[in-house]
C-alpha cells in the first residue's frame, strides 16, 4: 500500500522505496490489518515530508534530535498526546525494520520519550441504556431484525466493529451458541453468544431470503443489495439508534464493547476470561476495566456515605 494512494505528498524516491518496503512487510509478514497499515502509511508519509522540509533525504541521517523536533512539530500542530504517540509507534516500527534490513545502523527512536498520556477510562453504558439501544430497531421489518442482531452481538460478544462486519456464516455455530471472531492480525478466538443475542441472530438469519445468504461472500450482515457493511456504516447506525431513544452523550460501537467487558467484571468474571473474550494480547489492556469498576464504587461511596 503506497503512500501516494492515500493522497499524501509523495516523499523522495529513496524514502518512498523504503516506506513502501516497510508497509509491505507490515501487511504481509506481520499480518497487520488494512486499517493499521493505512494508519502507518499516513503517519509515515507525514514524517517523510517533515524530513524533506528539513532537507534530509536519507533515513541514516535521522537521529534523536530530529525525532524530538518532529514530535515537537506534531504538538505545535495541535495533535493530542495520544495521536503523537501513535505517530511515534509507527516510526519505531519503521526504524526497527530498517535496522533489521541493515539500512541504518541504529534506531534513533530507542531513546525518544513517548508523549505522556492521561489514562482515559472507557465509558460503558448502564445496562438499562444498552437494553434501550438494542430495543430501538423496528423488528417488524427485516432491516430492523438485522440491526437488532448487530447491536445485540456487539454487546453480547464484545465484538470490534471490524470483526462484526467481516463475520461470515461459517464463523457462527448456532447449535453451540459460539462464533469465531478474527481480531487484530487475523487472530482467531472463540466467543460465546448470549442467549438473547442468539435469538436475535436466528431471527435475522431466518428473515433472509435463500439467495441473499450466498451474497457478499457469505457475510452474516450485508445490505439489501448484498454489499458488505463498512465500519463507518456501523458507527452511523449505532449513533442513529442512540439518538432515536434519547441516550445522552456520544454513543458509538466501542462503547458497547466497553459495556460488555465492564458488565462481565461487575458480574464476577475473572480478568483472564474477559481478556480472552476481548482478544487482548496483553492483560494490561484489559486491566483498564477494573479501574472503571473501582471508579464506580468510589462514586457510589461519595454519593451514599455520610462522611465521604
Amino acid at each position: 500500500m503506497q503512500a501516494e494512494q492515500l493522497g499524501a505528498t509523495v516523499p523522495s524516491v529513496a524514502l518512498e522505496v523504503l516506506l513502501d518496503a516497510f508497509l509491505a512487510y507490515a501487511r504481509v509478514e506481520r499480518g497487520l490489518s488494512r486499517n493499521t497499515v493505512e494508519s502507518y502509511a499516513r503517519d509515515l508519509a507525514g514524517f517523510a515530508q517533515f524530513l524533506e522540509n528539513q532537507r534530509i533525504t536519507d533515513f541514516e541521517a535521522v537521529d534523536l534530535a530530529v525525532v524530538s523536533e518532529w514530535l515537537q512539530s506534531l504538538a505545535q500542530r495541535g495533535l493530542s498526546p495520544r495521536s503523537a504517540a501513535r505517530h511515534l509507534s509507527a516510526l519505531r516500527g519503521l526504524m526497527r525494520f530498517l535496522v533489521n534490513e541493515d539500512r541504518i545502523e541504529r534506531d534513533p527512536t530507542r531513546l525518544a520519550a513517548r508523549p505522556k498520556l492521561g489514562r482515559r477510562l472507557p465509558r460503558p453504558l448502564p445496562l438499562e441504556q444498552v437494553l434501550e439501544l438494542i430495543s430501538a430497531p423496528d423488528v417488524t421489518k427485516p432491516k430492523g431484525l438485522r440491526d437488532r442482531a448487530m447491536l445485540s452481538l456487539m454487546y453480547s460478544s464484545g465484538l470490534r466493529v471490524s470483526e462484526l462486519v467481516q463475520l461470515k456464516l461459517r464463523d457462527v455455530d448456532l447449535g453451540r451458541g459460539v462464533l469465531s471472531a478474527y481480531g487484530k492480525g487475523g487472530k482467531r478466538r472463540i466467543v460465546p453468544i448470549g442467549e438473547v443475542a442468539l435469538v436475535h441472530l436466528e431471527a435475522h438469519l431466518a428473515a433472509q431470503p435463500a439467495p441473499a445468504r450466498g451474497t457478499s461472500g457469505g457475510l452474516v450482515f450485508h445490505s439489501p443489495r448484498g454489499k458488505a457493511w463498512t465500519r463507518q456504516m456501523v458507527w452511523k447506525l449505532v449513533g442513529r439508534y442512540a439518538r432515536s431513544v434519547g441516550l445522552p452523550g456520544h454513543v458509538h460501537p466501542h462503547r458497547l464493547r466497553h459495556s460488555f467487558a465492564t458488565h462481565l467484571l461487575a458480574g464476577g468474571a475473572d480478568l483472564r476470561t474477559v481478556q480472552t473474550f476481548l482478544g487482548h494480547s496483553d492483560i494490561v489492556t484489559t486491566e483498564i476495566y477494573t479501574h472503571v469498576s473501582t471508579a464506580k464504587v468510589a462514586e457510589e461511596f461519595r454519593k451514599s456515605h455520610p462522611r465521604a
